[in-house]
């Protein structure tokens, strides 16, 4: 078993198009229309306010373009992969694996995040499920893998007596 997931670029597609559209927009309507020829007012400070928004999130778009992450599911082992890096995790170097939701995203579904607690690692690895293509099959093949692994610990709570 070999899957393969990229890393969606859908949204940074989209915010470059708004900023486009707003750019070319805002400078028809600044723009002036003499003797049947279009001058562009160049002096406005909001026409470079939205240029600059613009060329920052085409450079965002490229250069996660270029990084090209991907996440690869093994019978054995999570590989988290981009243009110039490689990560491997066996599943027996898992300590636990967390399959929910994130508590200060809003964002609707039941499974949001998944959080891979390693046993040489101190931070956990988290995998953002919707940032990611075909996410239910992802989903699926981590809850395959986490029938191999420990659940995650539960905390222990406090309880007040009456």
């Amino acid at each position: 078993m070999h899957h393969e997931f990229k890393y969606k670029l859908d949204f940074y597609y989209q915010q470059a198009l708004i900023y486009l559209i707003t750019l070319i927009m805002y400078a028809g309507i600044r723009g002036t229309f003499v003797e049947d020829n279009f001058t562009l007012v160049f002096n406005d400070p909001i026409l470079y306010f939205i240029a600059f928004f613009f060329g920052s999130a085409f450079v965002i778009l490229i250069l996660n373009r270029i990084r090209d992450r991907k996440i690869i599911v093994k019978d054995d082992e999570i590989i988290f992969q981009h243009r110039f890096n490689r990560r491997s995790i066996t599943v027996q170097d898992i300590e636990w694996i967390h399959i929910g939701k994130e508590r200060m995203v809003q964002t609707a579904g039941r499974f949001q995040i998944i959080i891979l607690k390693t046993k040489h690692r101190r931070r956990a690895f988290r995998i953002r499920l919707g940032r990611y293509e075909r996410e239910r099959e992802l989903l699926r093949l981590i809850e395959q893998l986490s029938e191999q692994t420990p659940k995650r610990y539960k905390r222990f709570q406090f309880t007040r007596k009456k």
